[in-house]
């Protein structure tokens, strides 16, 4: 038989393949998903994603694309009307201009923090990310062999960034800076004062880029209103701005995001995209329109839902021995610490799985700084909430 290489011979990948890491969520909804088919009942408040359907005016947006005969190729950067409903729903919801010329459509949220990442990261610079914080960024930038510099997010601080703290990290080897607010895991909006006070600081810094992801702009609690990098104008020549569809609309498996670039940076990430995956498939991007330009009854009902559970969970998990969570005040995730259990995260994460079937993530998966903490996602219903919690405090009872 013939062999691709000889026998006994490993093949050699590149070094930075060593460096990459995972999104841990992924691996636990699979270890739940085997739990499950072995016959145990799994409360999975692990992955997260909204707990509802695609809203059906959207769905149909997608079916009609497809029998008017959308199936071919689209422009990388994606198909104008898309792009100009994506620059509307901005100005709706940030009173900023932005030019459709500037949006590209992307198969997700990730890509955008794939590309933003290879564009400054590369061995000898230094990319500042938050902890806890979305596992794919640390991911991303050790990838490059650039250096990884974690923006600590305290719990006595509300999971908010410090501008003091972040601007005292800053040197001539940064090159980008990553936030999130709403943030995941934690929940945490960092507010107004605090943003101003880091743009105020990075005029110091001119040559500094900065990646806002606000996937979770939508999603926020008590009446709070999201502020948005683009409204900052001294930093627009700098900003990329990650968003998209995913959350908002319960369009996970879509695969749809958008991010704004500046004038400078634009050509450089259609390049990438048509290197990498051509274009984003076109009746997705017709449900997309459908999405910001319909009704948006749904969102708003689910966003209604999430702030029950919200309201059910912190204080249920509270009651348990051993946490101390806060009231999120975005995204749809709950982040106790638990180290008073006497236990770490990812031991607590596994016995919570194995012993009485609640998914869970683990605060280690998000970060340095998160090894006491475990992230509870409450998209799921109130019934589920309150077993699952119902589960731990029987197992935290019996030792």
């Amino acid at each position: 038989m013939w062999h691709p290489f000889p026998e006994g011979m490993i093949v050699r990948l590149v070094e930075n393949m060593n460096r990459l890491g995972t999104e841990t969520a992924f691996e636990v909804l699979a270890r739940a998903e085997e739990l499950g088919r072995q016959g145990k009942d799994i409360i999975n408040l692990g992955i997260g994603q909204p707990d509802f359907a695609t809203p059906a005016h959207i769905v149909e947006a997608a079916i009609k694309a497809l029998r008017d005969g959308h199936h071919g190729y689209t422009p990388a950067q994606g198909v104008l009307p898309l792009r100009e409903a994506v620059a509307a729903d901005l100005h709706k919801r940030h009173g900023t201009e932005v030019s459709p010329d500037n949006i590209a459509i992307m198969p997700g949220g990730k890509p955008t923090m794939f590309f933003a990442i290879l564009m400054f990261g590369e061995p000898g610079v230094e990319i500042m990310y938050p902890d806890p914080g979305f596992p794919i960024y640390r991911s991303m930038i050790e990838f490059t062999g650039a250096t990884p510099v974690p923006t600590p997010l305290r719990m006595e601080n509300d999971f908010a960034f410090s501008a003091d703290e972040v601007l005292a990290n800053v040197n001539e080897k940064t090159r980008l800076i990553i936030v999130n607010s709403p943030g995941n895991p934690t929940g945490g909006v960092t507010p107004k004062s605090e943003i101003d006070r880091l743009i105020a600081g990075l005029a110091d810094w001119p040559d500094v880029a900065i990646m806002s992801d606000e996937i979770y702009s939508n999603m926020l609690y008590d009446g709070r209103s999201h502020t948005s990098f683009l409204n900052y104008p001294d930093i627009r020549d700098r900003l990329i701005l990650l968003d998209g569809w995913s959350k908002t609309y319960a369009m996970t498996g879509w695969r749809l995001g958008f991010s704004v670039w500046p004038d400078s940076l634009i050509e450089k990430i259609v390049r990438l995209a048509v290197n990498n995956h051509s274009c984003v498939n076109a009746p997705t991007q017709f449900a997309g329109i459908a999405a910001l330009t319909g009704p948006q009854d749904a969102a708003a009902q689910m966003m209604t839902a999430f702030d029950e559970r919200r309201r059910i969970i912190v204080p249920l998990l509270n009651t348990l021995p051993g946490f101390n969570c806060l009231e999120p005040a975005g995204a749809f995730y709950a982040f106790p610490n638990i180290e008073g259990t006497g236990r770490s995260g990812k031991k607590l994460q596994s016995e919570m799985l194995e012993k009485v079937g609640v998914a869970t993530v683990p605060g280690s998966s998000f970060g340095i700084h998160a090894d006491g903490f475990v992230r509870f996602s409450y998209a799921s219903s109130v019934e589920n909430i309150n077993s699952a919690v119902q589960r731990i405090g029987g197992m935290l009872a019996a030792g």
